[in-house]
């Protein structure tokens, strides 16, 4: 990169890895030193949480209002009724009014945690786009927008070229969603003067899409910049585990197995995690990301705190690593572990210890239990399980029971009161 940016959000980016492409790195550097720039990412609707693999644009929105411009999160209410084609395989399914409505408020929880929403100067907005696109007039809208886009070109675009080239099905229905997106850049540079769209690199051609789309109909300089997709050393997807998605909202994910995720990351991937998740020094990431030995779980800790202080607050934060010195070193239950509850009638005959692994979430079906405790994987108040069949009673319940799937995954069974 020859161009040094002169913005602090832009070195910010830059030095802590945020950035993988830029449409115009001058003009964007040279408007974010003229005054405040307000920029937004688009997210759908299409779950009650957003997932770990959000946080990284989630940062940046939070990167830009730290130093001085003003962050725009745009619900997609409007564009989630049509579903973004990029890089799947097949069509997203179709949600009703009222699931989108539902989801956005789940959305809408984890976003106040990390930006400040007002009237400042960089206040953060919240909008949602189907306050222009659910009565937009369809002849009108494919006479002033749908011209200025070429199919030629749309289908060049690897989130459709991907799809066509494994001659799977890409419906009209989700061909209008690149229009539409490129119409909500244009709608919040008209609205809200807003400048720039964030996104991950897969919204590349997208977001091209809308600036172009800018120029064209009200002739306004627009920028775009993209965040690479982030996978884990290991070559996994950022946010995925065995057990499904790391929500960021604590009824969908604990704030314990969220700290615990963070615990558990790779060696090699602290120091680029502590850079992009949190907002300690560069110097210190780099310092904690070098440790080698048992030393670097020191650095796993603080990274597994500094994330989860920021999502869930420092007391959670707290909480979640007192509960694992508890669990890991002094072999207690640990109070904040996920739990299962039961009534006394559930367990009026007796239940299986398969299936409290199962019900607990430490395995997907009661197969993978019985196969976890054959293997030796699997423990009750740390002594090992040999028995997939052995029966757990309310008597056997008089005290909480620890549960454990390998050496870092426990949960608690406690009977109701």
């Amino acid at each position: 990169m020859t161009y040094q940016p002169k913005s602090d959000f832009l070195r910010v980016m830059i030095e802590r890895g945020f950035m993988a492409d830029c449409t115009d790195l001058q003009g964007f550097d040279e408007a974010l030193i003229a005054g405040v720039v307000p920029g937004y990412i688009g997210f759908d609707a299409t779950a009650k949480s957003l997932h770990v693999g959000s946080l990284m644009q989630i940062m940046t929105l939070r990167w830009l209002q730290k130093t001085g411009h003003k962050p725009i999160t745009l619900m997609g209410g409007g564009t989630t009724k049509v579903g973004d084609p990029s890089f799947r395989a097949e069509e997203r399914p179709l949600l009703t009014a009222a699931d989108i409505d539902a989801n956005i408020a789940g959305i809408k929880t984890v976003f106040a945690k990390y930006l400040d929403y007002g009237e400042a100067p960089t206040g953060a907005l919240m909008l949602n786009n189907a306050e222009w696109l659910d009565d937009l007039n369809y002849l009108e809208f494919l006479r002033d927008i749908g011209r200025h886009f070429s199919v030629n070109r749309m289908l060049s675009f690897e989130s459709v070229k991907s799809r066509l080239d494994r001659e799977q099905s890409l419906s009209f229905l989700e061909f209008n969603y690149m229009i539409l997106q490129a119409y909500d850049f244009l709608e919040l540079n008209r609205r809200y003067g807003c400048r720039v769209q964030f996104g991950g690199s897969d919204q590349w051609g997208n977001i091209v899409n809308g600036i172009d789309l800018t120029r064209r109909v009200i002739d306004a300089e627009v920028f775009g910049l993209t965040t690479p997709l982030l996978t884990t050393s290991d070559g996994k997807k950022m946010g995925k585990t065995a057990n499904g998605a790391v929500w960021l909202n604590a009824d969908m994910l604990s704030p314990y197995e969220f700290w615990q995720f963070w615990r558990n990351t790779t060696d090699a991937d602290v120091g680029r995690f502590l850079k992009l998740y949190t907002e300690l020094p560069v110097e210190e990431c780099d310092r904690l990301g070098a440790l080698g030995g048992s030393e670097i779980n020191a650095a796993k800790i603080v990274l597994a705190n500094e994330v989860t202080a920021l999502c869930h607050g420092r007391e959670a934060a707290e909480g979640a690593e007192a509960t694992a010195r508890e669990v890991f070193e002094k072999g207690g239950t640990g109070e904040d572990l996920p739990t299962l509850t039961l009534t006394a009638a559930e367990v009026a005959d007796g239940i299986s210890v398969a299936q409290l692994i199962t019900r607990s979430g430490l395995a997907k079906s009661g197969k993978e239990a019985k196969r976890l405790i054959a293997e030796g994987g699997a423990r009750m108040n740390d002594e090992a399980l040999t028995d997939a069949g052995l029966m757990i009673g309310a008597a056997d319940l008089g005290q909480p029971i620890k549960l454990s799937a390998g050496k870092k995954r426990h949960a608690l069974v406690v009977l109701s009161e």
